[in-house]
């Protein structure tokens, strides 16, 4: 069975986000060229690429892991590897080929293709070619961003937000195992085609960002920045090298989802000082509406993850790392009710810990949405302070709404 990309150019509005960002071919709809990866039909923005079934036609040969093999010609070597008994997975060690972003953002698959490490998820087979699935290779990633932040993010102490100009450096990971409908930085999510770095040369970029800008603290992001382990791990030790002052803060932002507690102790004994974590909300259903994972296993998975990545850093870490929690709003994707239950479990868990309200506004698949109003959020920040936790910080159209504003 094989699959090419298809636009409906009813649809297309011609933004040009598929072929320039996410086609691993020349661009989408060249059928001489498709692998059937399907990053670009996860990537529009107006979703008028869609996969449509086609006839495997030829076979090619090609050696994986030294054993010679045959496979449909213009498939991916994600798929050749699936032939060959591999079995993709989209939590770690739930199968033996992690492969959660689809789009050849993460990395988080690569395997050396003729002694050079790309992504298999979007890699083409091609007659004669060479895989070797054991590697020891340095690890990449395609970031992106090192840039300054005037407010930062989740993990971002309160105090901090106040102050005026840049208080942090920020850079951007590809990838993501969430295919959020209303992603705020999709062009980065769905960004395949970003140069891929090894953790030195990202750390390198951080460093000098951090001088250009003048701020101790230094934060990656996403897209998902934690799905290639190694690669963040290596990535947060050489950071710490090259600043080794006091001052430096090393800040993870991330979805919690694959946070499991050796992940979390590794962070931490790798110099990682602060992490904001997005807990998209508290019910299952929710959460699908809102990461657009369908899979209830895997979402149930994520999600339990990503609290106990919560409760685990409270109990474990309370001196080592600051911890920021993001809570989603907008009234189109999570009630007012599921948010205050959130409130409760958050502050049974710590009620100084700090949380922080985002306000979902109109974005990728989702520009039909209407940001919520000042009142709104004005509200979701009484009725989490109301449940007894100690910082709260709303996210509005005015700015950011914070503790010390306490009804009388």
């Amino acid at each position: 069975m094989r699959y090419v990309a298809e636009k409906d150019l009813d649809k297309c509005r011609q933004c040009g986000f598929c072929d320039e960002i996410a086609c691993s071919s020349r661009y989408v709809g060249y059928y001489e060229e498709c692998s059937g990866c399907g990053a670009c039909s996860l990537a529009c923005p107006y979703e008028a690429i869609q996969m449509i079934e086609i006839q495997n036609g030829n076979s090619i040969s090609m050696r994986v892991d030294g054993v010679m093999i045959s496979v449909p010609e213009r498939v991916t070597v994600k798929k050749a590897l699936e032939i060959c008994g591999f079995q993709p997975c989209e939590f770690p060690e739930d199968g033996d080929l992690f492969s959660p972003c689809r789009t050849g953002g993460c990395w988080s698959c690569a395997v050396l293709v003729n002694g050079e490490l790309r992504p298999c998820c979007v890699t083409a087979v091609k007659e004669g070619m060479n895989i070797d699935t054991e590697t020891e290779i340095t690890p990449k990633r395609p970031v992106h961003g090192w840039m300054g932040h005037a407010v930062g993010g989740v993990g971002t102490p309160w105090r901090l937000k106040k102050l005026s100009g840049f208080i942090e450096t920020a850079c951007f990971t590809c990838g993501c195992n969430f295919q959020c409908k209303q992603c705020q930085n999709w062009t980065s999510t769905y960004n395949g085609k970003e140069i891929a770095l090894t953790p030195k040369e990202a750390a390198l970029l951080m460093s000098d960002a951090r001088r250009n800008y003048r701020v101790n603290r230094m934060a990656i992001s996403g897209g998902e920045c934690t799905l290639n382990r190694k690669w963040l791990i290596e990535y947060l030790r050489e950071l710490k090298k090259k600043n080794a002052d006091d001052k430096a803060n090393f800040h993870v932002d991330t979805n919690g989802s694959i946070l499991t507690p050796d992940y979390l102790d590794e962070l931490v004994e790798t110099g990682m000082t602060d992490i904001g974590i997005d807990l998209k909300s508290l019910e299952l259903n929710t959460f699908s509406h809102i990461t657009g994972v369908n899979n209830q296993k895997i979402a149930r998975k994520y999600l339990e993850t990503a609290w106990n990545a919560v409760k685990y850093i409270v109990e474990n870490y309370p001196e080592e790392v600051f911890i920021g929690i993001g809570i989603p709003y907008n009234k189109e994707f999570i009630s007012r009710e599921e948010i205050q239950k959130m409130g409760d479990k958050i502050r049974n868990i710590d009620e100084n810990v700090q949380v922080c309200v985002l306000d979902y506004r109109p974005a990728f698949r989702r520009s039909n949405i209407k940001r919520p109003e000042y009142e709104e959020m004005e509200n979701v920040w009484r009725i989490l302070s109301g449940t007894g936790l100690k910082t709260v910080i709303c996210q509005t159209v005015k700015g950011h709404i914070g503790p010390e504003i306490w009804p009388e």
